[in-house]
């Protein structure tokens, strides 16, 4: 039974089924030239504006052979423009263009070099790559004997650099390069088909172009790094004379307003250190590990090409281990360097915020002392108060009662207002007192 309902189909299905044969090899004859550039379009952070401005290269080259352009979404074309073929690929930072030339009968090497596809390419359209060309690379495909020696003098008249590195791979073919910028601008690689099988030539094409892409795209770490180096030893020392200050200021046990102040200004120069830090770590943290990235897909290219050793001449994967290794620890030294250095600006920050807490909590308790001392002597005055209070008041309810008694004697009823006076003042006197006790307790409990 077919499936041939599309609403059976997951939505993804057969985009992410196409995806894994969506960058096909090139198919190479045993005699071509080919042109790589690699256009770095990140500069501004903004992947939209990136991929924009990579279509419109891409539209603007097509447009000038008549041939269709791909949609805005597509991140791969190719297309047979005649003379050449073009395979381009649009990644997260940059736009690869790969233009084939087949040529009819075997050249000479230096020949092959100087028939490359690049003629072929408008001037106005190469112009309008300016600070944008981070590669540009060409690669002569060509047979050749399983004669390293003889190989060797050959390829020494093609390449300017001195340090020329070489092996054999895919059991087959021979890879020649000294990873320079030739004087005409470009990289040379010389690959040769001594017994490779069909497609493998332009499996090892891509492999080694697309080690000498993701080389330089790594190498984008490096400057970051250089320029972090001396300004993370300027935060380092800043932070060693306030840690100084920190502890000088302990040593003296103080607790003036003066020392106080001192605290906060340390205090304030610690949280501009960690901004510092914070910002420097923003700037370069995707950066290294893009390169970091880019350093690990150049070690498994170079893992696939299952290098052996030509007698005398370095192996790319040596060259690699030699030149690009030591970049990519530095940069990966800078980035646990500032990690390292933030946590212990936050360390010190801690610490210092811990000590001025601590003096707030001193100061805190002598405002609580200096506020129970001012209690206790209020109660005393309170309880001074009290005793006039009983005394103003039970004058108060006496002269009611002597009131009373004088009106009681004028009715007629036999009674001596100042003895029955004098006889309840201290009735109450005694019951004013124990009013005014009940009272308090009250007030305690709530």
């Amino acid at each position: 039974m077919s499936i041939v309902f599309a609403s059976l189909n997951h939505p993804q299905r057969v985009v992410l089924a196409a995806e894994v044969h969506s960058r096909p090899f090139l198919q190479l004859n045993r005699s071509e030239t080919l042109t790589h550039l690699a256009v770095y379009g990140r500069q501004d952070g903004n992947g939209n504006q990136h991929a924009k401005a990579e279509h419109a290269l891409l539209e603007a080259l097509c447009a000038h052979f008549g041939v269709a352009a791909p949609g805005a979404e597509a991140k791969h074309f190719f297309h047979d423009f005649g003379r050449f073929r073009l395979k381009w690929e649009c990644h997260t930072e940059f736009a690869t263009y790969t233009f084939a030339q087949a040529h009819d009968e075997p050249l000479d090497t230096a020949e092959a070099f100087a028939r490359a596809p690049l003629s072929h390419l408008p001037q106005q359209w190469l112009l309008a790559l300016q600070g944008k060309l981070m590669v540009a690379a060409h690669v002569v495909v060509e047979p050749g004997a399983d004669d390293p020696l003889a190989t060797a003098r050959q390829v020494q008249r093609i390449f300017e650099g001195k340090m020329i590195s070489s092996s054999k791979v895919l059991q087959g073919g021979e890879i020649w390069t000294d990873f320079q910028i030739q004087s005409d601008g470009f990289s040379r690689f010389v690959v040769r088909d001594i017994d490779l099988r069909e497609l493998q030539g332009g499996r090892l094409a891509q492999r080694i172009l697309e080690i000498e892409t993701y080389r330089m795209m790594a190498l984008l770490g490096l400057p970051p790094a250089q320029h972090a180096a001396p300004l993370l030893n300027q935060i380092e020392g800043d932070l060693a004379a306030l840690t100084a200050a920190m502890v000088q200021a302990e040593q003296s046990q103080g607790n003036t307003p003066e020392e106080h102040a001192e605290d906060e200004r340390v205090l304030r120069k610690i949280t501009g250190l960690a901004a510092r830090i914070e910002k420097l770590s923003l700037e370069n943290s995707y950066r290294f590990s893009a390169s970091q990235a880019y350093f690990s897909l150049v070690q498994a290219r170079i893992e696939e090409l299952r290098e052996a050793r030509i007698e005398g001449v370095p192996t790319i994967g040596e060259f690699m281990e030699r030149r690009l290794a030591p970049a990519l620890h530095t940069c990966q030294a800078i980035a646990r360097r500032q990690e390292a250095l933030a946590e212990r600006i936050a360390h010190t920050n801690d610490l210092l915020r811990t000590r001025i807490g601590i003096v707030q909590e001193q100061q805190n308790r002598q405002i609580l002392q200096s506020m129970n001392s001012r209690a206790a002597r209020q109660l005393k005055l309170q309880q001074a108060v009290e005793g006039l209070s009983v005394a103003a008041i039970s004058y108060y309810v006496i002269g009611l009662l002597g009131y009373a008694g004088k009106a009681a004697k004028a009715a007629g009823l036999p009674i001596n207002p100042d003895l029955a006076t004098g006889l309840v003042v201290p009735l109450v006197a005694a019951c004013v007192w124990l009013g005014l006790r009940r009272m308090h307790r009250g007030l305690d409990r709530h």
